[in-house]
């Protein structure tokens, strides 16, 4: 929930204006509310009235509510979704630490794409990860390392408190840099994929709610004390990504830590991305399917198609936003909320079906919108 993305919200506000603390706030609301119905399938009352967990991944959902069509069309679907948003989050990873290095070593004459390379070296360990507990490390890592990012440029805007003004804030947007602001608040907070792993290995699953809404709610906290006081410190000047407004003396130390950030954050996507495509494979009862040595042999060969992806994409960051607004609309709107009125119709109170439906029509809106910004900015790429 406090990913790289955070470096673009006040760059978001710069496009938003005051409506951006709304939004701020209003996608926690709405991603935690899609985060616990899309758990709330997982379970179904048995006939003592006990909730019991008869499903343990979105795939099993989806084959749920697809099931008078076809058995596995469903899960079919949202695996390739939730691949295809995996794989271009660990691409994004490899091409910003490629970035990240060569503006931090800019008299070292290698390319970004070498850089990238040297980078991935550093993940090849990553094939050898069989297990959550490792991951979970790692990302307590990531989030430490994300918070001396964040203590750094909030330390710096409170030495500049002196120049802030609220004069700074639009009060008229326009309607394209609006729609790009409200991608980048809304992908900021998108953790849906990782629930129902993440449910099912907690010590003491009722607790999840519980989580769920003090993790929201502090994101929301961060992310909005972060970008108000950063926007409020540069205004028009506000960069994409926030540590290239720091001065020089601090930017390599930010962008060293941003590199180290980026590393430790593509293990948590190359798992779950990995641990989908096996499960499919070994799916049939072939020993061969099943055996280490071919799990190892999975997480190689995706490791490397990370790399060539990363390698020989043109125009990744235009490609990212065309994927980033299809399937994490997707993944995070579209499918939690209609896969709730679909398995639960009969149980849900009204106000439960309008908020349902107004999620639903909310996530379909912002991924037509970025759809065609992203589809307009590649016609213009490619001339």
């Amino acid at each position: 929930l406090q990913g790289i993305f955070v470096l673009g919200l006040p760059y978001a506000l710069l496009h938003s204006g005051y409506s951006g603390l709304f939004l701020i706030i209003l996608a926690a609301a709405l991603c935690c509310y899609t985060g616990k119905i899309l758990i709330a399938w997982l379970y179904e009352e048995n006939e003592d009235g006990q909730l019991i967990r008869v499903r343990d991944t979105y795939e099993d959902i989806a084959n749920a509510c697809c099931k008078k069509l076809s058995p596995k069309l469903g899960g079919i679907v949202v695996n390739v979704t939730q691949v295809m948003e995996l794989i271009m989050t660990c691409i994004l990873y490899l091409v910003v630490s490629g970035n990240l290095l060569s503006h931090s070593f800019p008299y070292v004459p290698v390319t970004e794409k070498t850089w990238s390379v040297i980078a991935f070296v550093t993940l090849l360990p990553c094939v050898f990860i069989k297990t959550l507990k490792i991951v979970s490390k790692l990302s307590q890592l990531c989030s430490l390392v994300h918070f001396i990012i964040i203590l750094v440029v909030m330390t710096y805007c409170l030495t500049q408190i002196h120049q802030w003004s609220w004069a700074k804030f639009r009060l008229s947007i326009e309607f394209e840099d609006f729609l790009v602001s409200v991608g980048v608040i809304i992908f900021s907070y998108t953790s849906q994929i990782f629930l129902p792993t993440l449910e099912g290995n907690m010590k003491n699953p009722g607790e999840f709610r519980c989580m769920l809404n003090w993790t929201h709610f502090f994101a929301c906290v961060l992310k909005t004390t972060f970008a108000l006081t950063a926007f409020l410190t540069w205004g028009e000047e506000t960069k994409e990504v926030i540590t290239d407004n720091l001065p020089s003396f601090l930017q390599t130390l930010v962008n060293l830590c941003l590199l180290t950030k980026a590393l430790l954050s593509y293990p948590l996507p190359f798992f779950a991305a990995t641990e989908i495509v096996y499960a499919c494979i070994s799916r049939g009862n072939h020993s061969n399917y099943r055996s280490p040595l071919f799990a190892l042999g999975v997480r190689g060969s995706f490791l490397l198609l990370t790399l060539l992806m990363a390698m020989f994409i043109p125009h990744f960051a235009v490609l990212m936003g065309l994927t980033g607004s299809v399937t994490g609309a997707a993944m995070t709107f579209l499918l939690p909320s209609l896969f709730h009125l679909k398995l639960k119709w009969k149980k849900l109170s009204f106000l439960e079906k309008c908020a349902d439906i107004s999620v639903f029509i909310l996530g379909f809106l912002c991924s037509l919108a970025g759809t065609v910004c992203s589809i307009k900015g590649l016609l213009e790429v490619f001339g």
